[in-house]
């Protein structure tokens, strides 16, 4: 069995993600690529390179990490055998990712993409792409190549792309705080995942997908952006997985709201029942409830024969025993009744402190 050692500085707050199918004249899975065999090769064995398990989040499901363009990155890889292996790297752009060839791009040209010679790999640490989209990590070394299927690199367009309310062509909106100079969690969001008809099924974590936290309107416009914070999927995956614990199946989670443009948010404050501030036009919240069965309204949890408030309320208690294993987790919750449009749900979020309603 391969002995795999880990690189020195492990960065455990990386999220990994899911192989979406491997790049023309690359091996699947993350499999290496001998090269022609000779007199001088003959005893060169082909590096394997895993990612290291704590990139997976608390819950271990989380399948994407989000940079922002040509930032350092931290990429926890375990290499086999008892060193790292010489490598290069390099970017290759997943189906729905712009890459520009020639000439200035509002959101950036990649480094690298498509060619497996690329900046020297040392350590943990890389540049990430300088293009926004969805990327994998492609590796070469002297006689092997290999993409590292584990992992999918979400690349943000920055918040200073917007003009207008606008990023290309989609409207977003303002938000409140814009221009104030403010720090905290209520400071603009950094920047945005841009949304394609080609990427928008791909799992973000082990039972979510980027589709999943888009804003309910503007259906026809492409692409779209989305503020996503990871902790919340996270925290998300940990609350089914504690239900799971707690003897309930919870074998898929709806979400009725994610990401909301300051936009869409304002057509429902007051009246509607949403915040001036609400956390979902800042990515790390979600109104959602558990539904296995997928027939659009929550399960019987505490199995009374009824589906009704008191199954949302079952929800709570798993957040809160996620909440005290995972104080960085910490954050808003609450428990809405069922009405005439949807039955009854719960919000949470990654706020940074405890709120209840």
């Amino acid at each position: 069995m391969p002995r795999f050692r880990p690189l020195p500085g492990l960065a455990a707050s990386v999220a990994a993600a899911l192989a979406l199918g491997a790049a023309p004249g690359l091996a699947a899975a993350g499999a290496p690529v001998s090269a022609p065999r000779s007199a001088a090769s003959d005893s060169l064995k082909p590096a394997v390179v895993r990612v290291a398990p704590g990139a997976f989040g608390r819950s271990g499901a989380l399948r994407v990490a989000i940079a922002d363009p040509a930032q350092p990155l931290e990429l926890p890889l375990l290499w086999e055998g008892s060193a790292q292996a010489p490598a290069t790297y390099a970017w290759s752009p997943l189906a729905g990712t712009q890459v520009a060839t020639s000439g200035p791009r509002l959101l950036g040209s990649p480094v690298g993409a498509g060619r497996l010679a690329g900046e020297p790999i040392a350590g943990n640490t890389v540049s990430a792409p300088a293009g926004s989209g969805a990327w994998r990590l492609l590796l070469r070394g002297e006689g092997w190549s290999q993409e590292v299927a584990e992992l999918t690199v979400l690349t943000r367009v920055p918040f200073a792309a917007k003009r207008a309310g606008y990023v290309n062509g989609y409207f977003l909106g303002d938000w409140a705080t814009e221009g104030s100079g403010r720090l905290d969690r209520y400071a603009p969001p950094a920047g945005f995942i841009e949304v394609t008809p080609e990427n928008q099924d791909l799992q973000v974590s082990e039972h979510f997908r980027l589709r999943s936290f888009l804003t309910k309107n503007q259906f026809a416009v492409w692409p779209k952006y989305v503020a996503l914070d990871l902790r919340l999927i996270d925290k998300l995956e940990l609350v089914m997985q504690e239900l799971r614990a707690m003897g309930m199946r919870a074998d898929h989670m709806a979400v009725m709201s994610g990401f909301r443009t300051p936009s869409y948010n304002q057509e429902g404050v007051g009246e509607g029942g949403r915040a001036q501030l609400s956390r979902h036009t800042y990515g790390d919240a979600s109104d959602v409830w558990v539904d296995s069965d997928q027939d659009n309204y929550i399960d019987d949890l505490n199995q009374d024969g009824r589906r009704d408030v008191h199954d949302a309320e079952v929800m709570l208690r798993a957040v809160e025993r996620v909440e005290a294993r995972h104080p960085e987790l910490i954050g808003g919750a609450g428990v809405y009744l069922e009405n005439g449009v949807h039955g009854p749900f719960i919000h949470i979020d990654v706020r940074g402190s405890r709120s209840r309603w």
